[in-house]
């Protein structure tokens, strides 16, 4: 059946010779199409593509398996075209807008950091997938939304979720994001905002399913593609990943005392539970900094950046590992959605920091090869398995080692990014009550902050020991604005006890 190189080139083969209403229904016991629709769309580009340069590359079921020289130079091609496309444009923004008050050094540091990602080289260039989409169009949904552009960031989240249903693994921390922007702008831009973020996401998903649905279709064609992209059909989960439900397997054998429907429910459950920090940090800090209403012609735009960004990449990482972790049918590519935040966070960060110790850690753990004492059992685990055979009952022993290994780690940094998250929101909006009574002091912004790290907003906020309150007064003194970068200097900011406004 060969692997994901021959399904990435038979969907290719089957988009450009069968009509799109057969695109998820077409031979499904042979790599059947089941990611959403723009993943088929960019595979019937390439097909063209393939087609015109050779026939025999993409001809319907009687290319398949076809591993020829140009073949694989050509598959290779579209990853590295769509990489450089997508991927590599949205990292040098990133590094642009959220690192923009950094060096060049230190900016290019960060871009290399994030370009040689080995995970990701291993699995799109190695594995072969086209994962660097995805999560391209998602750092440039981050990107536009730290530069107040909401409604290009909304479109460009909607098209990571048209290409991979793993970009849901973000929904709860984008929703909650821009849910929490659109509270803090208060009940009159915060409703303006929020039907124009409805609109145009229920616009963008139309387009995109615009062939399943009618008159194109009819109504019955859009369950194909979401019977394929949600298959609950397959079980709790297929491979040895290092995730909750495969480790506790080891003793709790779940498939075999639970029913499928019950084991669908608790792992949604646990998954709610396990992203809903993030989600309150969110809303509170949102609540706890509202701008005041002020009457408003209706013509003007608000100014004010959101101070909550520097909690974004905290709860992309809070809500991708909690999917990671407990969500239904978890593949191992999946390590590759929390990777994203988490190397983003320690491209931002310094050698000392604990974020660049626990990054590193993650993204090595990511492709099996860990520090200090996980180092070792990871040595051990590598040289038995290339010297010892496994014993015939037990043939996914090193597997599940591997898997008794890792998932502790990613737990552990799953709570870590929840604390960081905490801490950060109460940096800043503190944890004193709400009030726009209170009396104002107004002080001029000198410089915006580093892309947050360590849940430290800046170099003497937050800092090792440092009291939250502490840390938002030495924010509040310094002049320093409690944000991440991409914002223009020279803002001024009100603040009030327990809460603080950009201005």
């Amino acid at each position: 059946m060969y692997g994901d190189y021959e399904a990435q080139r038979h969907w290719m083969e089957l988009t450009i010779h069968l009509p799109v209403r057969q695109w998820y229904t077409y031979d499904l016991q042979y790599w059947g199409l089941d990611y959403p629709p723009l993943t088929a769309y960019i595979s019937w580009l390439c097909g063209i593509l393939g087609a015109w340069l050779d026939t025999s590359w993409v001809a319907l079921d009687r290319s398949r398996g076809i591993e020829t020289s140009g073949s694989k130079v050509f598959m290779r091609f579209t990853v590295l075209t769509f990489d450089t496309l997508v991927y590599v444009p949205a990292l040098l923004m990133f590094t642009k807008v959220w690192q923009g008050t950094r060096s060049a050094r230190r900016q290019e540091l960060a871009l290399a950091t994030l370009l040689f990602q080995p995970a990701l080289i291993l699995i799109d260039f190695g594995h072969f997938q086209y994962n660097s989409v995805m999560l391209g169009f998602t750092l440039l949904a981050a990107n536009f939304f730290a530069v107040e552009l909401d409604l290009l960031g909304a479109i460009c989240f909607v098209l990571s979720l048209g290409f991979k249903q793993m970009a849901l693994y973000y929904a709860p921390a984008i929703g909650s994001y821009l849910l929490a922007k659109c509270v803090y702008l208060g009940p009159s831009e915060g409703s303006r905002l929020f039907l124009k973020l409805a609109v145009v996401t229920i616009v963008s998903f139309v387009i995109l399913f615009l062939p399943f649905v009618p008159p194109f279709a009819p109504i019955s064609s859009i369950l194909d593609p979401i019977t394929r992209i949600f298959p609950f059909n397959r079980g709790l989960f297929e491979d040895k990943v290092a995730n909750f439900w495969c480790a506790s397997n080891v003793v709790l054998k779940w498939k075999r005392w639970a029913s499928q429907e019950l084991l669908v429910k608790l792992s949604a459950a646990l998954t709610a539970l396990g992203f809903l920090p993030a989600v309150i940090t969110l809303l509170f800090s949102a609540y706890k900094l509202q701008l005041p209403s002020a009457p408003r012609d209706g013509k003007t735009k608000p100014t004010q950046p959101t101070p909550l960004l520097p909690l974004l990449p905290y709860a992309l990482l809070t809500s991708s590992l909690s999917f990671f972790l407990f969500s239904f049918q978890v593949h191992e590519k999946t390590i590759l959605v929390p990777l994203l935040p988490m190397t983003l966070l320690l491209s931002g960060s310094s050698p000392d920091e604990q974020t660049f110790e626990l990054g590193m850690l993650m993204n090595n753990v990511a492709v099996f090869s860990n520090r200090q004492t996980i180092y070792a059992a990871c040595v051990v685990l590598h040289l038995a398995e290339t010297l010892f055979t496994p014993p015939a009952r037990l043939p996914d022993l090193f597997p599940v080692l591997n898997v008794l290994v890792s998932t502790p780690v990613f737990a552990i940094v799953w709570l870590w990014s929840i604390k960081r998250g905490v801490e950060v929101s109460w940096a800043l909006s503190g944890l004193g009550s709400r009030s726009n009574a209170h009396a104002t002091q107004t002080i001029t912004l000198k410089k915006p902050l580093p892309f947050p790290s360590d849940g430290r907003l800046s170099d003497g906020a937050l800092g090792n020991g440092e009291a939250p309150n502490a840390a938002l007064a030495s924010v509040r003194g310094s002049g320093y604005r409690t944000m991440s970068l991409g914002f223009a200097e020279g803002r001024r900011r009100k603040v009030r006890s327990g809460s603080v406004d950009i201005h």
